[in-house]
């Protein structure tokens, strides 16, 4: 059923390799992330980082925690043995987690989990550790997704209990950061739409990212043939089969992009259909919000809002609109595109047919050949001191107005030369 197993690195003396990396190697995959437990951690890790030629070093010296980089994105934790490895085995999430193995390749396991990995399936140790830690009923979630295996009925139905009991304030609620780590996670893999919608029938997504949830039931029509929740759902799904290296705030960006229509949602009074204007700067302000409450660094927060905001953006009709939109969007592409490309892909409704999907596909072939043609935005043909001298005015908003003019003049190939750039100047000048 499962692959070949990988080589090991050695075991430092007495060491057991635990958890999910006990539980990857059974399966035949290649742990990245090794957690150990050893009788004397700090040995261990030093023993482990001569070995493999890593750095060994401290991340609790008064609790003897340790950790060994060992390059490539490998690294090895090292905790102390405890008394009693399999009451610890006991008190962990889920059963193909609770496994532990030894020197000689032996299998600890009180809980069975080696017979729910064979059966590819996902059962807790038990109800009470789930409650312990609450943040387990997103991490049944993302193992489901990451692993391929189902949750047992009976596991299912505590982790529904687990997020009832949250959401009536009867659990703690985990930390933001952590909750951000396991959507982080889920968010990487190639499956990430559908983790999301079982977030979503697990009663789990309405306490992580509410606003996302106010789409279900929000009919579009026209190009839409999904309810607002759904086509984001979609349009996640359709840039990570096209984009599969498409970073976080792209994939927050995706998901997030009409998140800020229930709430543009009007009518038109002339026709009465359904308008959802200004649904890109709502959605942009709602995405700055979430993320931040989930704590996200501030520039990835700041970069998932600006997609958002600007998913709207017509495209060009002709070769020196595309020049002019690079310029306006430069340090948001080639990401925009791909955004925008999943939201196209993402919407089958009635009123799209292959013409429109042709002109679209053109639309965005004239965006990045112009992209191509000038990756880099052209030195400037004027300084602020050049725009003050030949107005004859002092600092202010004018002239950096006269250089926003310039640069886009030059971007599009209407100005060359520093002389071209001085009339333009002065003919808006004397324009105003």
């Amino acid at each position: 059923m499962f692959r070949r197993r990988p080589p090991l690195p050695p075991f430092p003396p007495g060491a057991l390799l635990v958890g999910g990396a006990a539980r990857d190697w059974l399966r035949g995959a290649e742990p990245k992330d090794f957690d150990w437990a050893a009788p004397d951690p700090e040995g261990a890790a030093r023993t482990l980082a001569a070995a493999l030629g890593g750095s060994a070093f401290p991340l609790d010296e008064e609790r003897g925690y340790w950790r060994v980089h060992a390059g490539d994105g490998v690294q090895h934790d090292f905790v102390p043995l405890p008394e009693d490895m399999a009451d610890d085995l006991l008190r962990r999430d889920f059963t193909v987690n609770a496994l532990a193995l030894t020197e000689r390749h032996a299998v600890l396991d009180p809980s069975g989990g080696r017979a729910d990995l064979r059966a590819r399936r996902l059962r807790m140790v038990s109800a009470a550790n789930l409650r312990a830690d609450p943040l387990r009923a997103w991490r049944a979630v993302r193992f489901e997704i990451a692993l391929g295996f189902r949750l047992e009925a009976a596991t299912e139905t505590e982790v529904r209990a687990v997020a009832v009991e949250l959401a009536a304030g009867r659990l703690p609620m985990p930390a933001p950061e952590r909750v951000r780590e396991e959507l982080h996670a889920l968010l990487a893999h190639k499956a990430a739409a559908r983790g999301i919608l079982r977030l979503e029938d697990l009663g789990l997504l309405a306490l992580t990212l509410p606003e996302l949830r106010e789409g279900i039931g929000v009919v579009q029509g026209g190009f839409h043939h999904l309810d607002v929740f759904g086509h984001g759902v979609e349009a996640l799904h359709q840039l990570l089969a096209r984009f599969p290296d498409a970073d976080l705030p792209l994939r927050w960006a995706t998901l997030l992009h009409d998140v800020g229509k229930p709430r543009a949602r009007g009518t038109n009074p002339r026709s009465g259909r359904t308008t959802f204007y200004e649904h890109d700067r709502i959605g942009a302000a709602l995405t700055g919000q979430m993320l931040t409450r989930l704590r996200l660094p501030s520039a990835q927060v700041e970069r998932a809002s600006a997609l958002v905001r600007a998913h709207m953006a017509p495209l060009p009709a002709g070769e020196r609109e595309a020049r002019r939109f690079v310029h306006r969007r430069r340090n948001l592409l080639p990401d925009l595109l791909r955004l925008m490309l999943a939201d196209r892909e993402a919407a089958r409704g009635p009123d799209s047919h292959p013409a429109i999907r042709h002109a679209y596909t053109q639309a965005m072939d004239r965006v990045l050949a112009a992209l191509e043609e000038q990756p880099a935005a052209p030195p400037p043909l004027l300084t602020g001191e050049d725009v003050m001298a030949l107005l004859g005015i002092g600092p202010g908003p004018a002239v950096g107005r006269a250089l926003r003019e310039v640069a886009e003049a030059q971007a599009v190939g209407e100005v060359r030369t520093s002389g071209e750039a001085r009339a333009l100047v002065l003919s808006r000048a004397g324009e105003g």
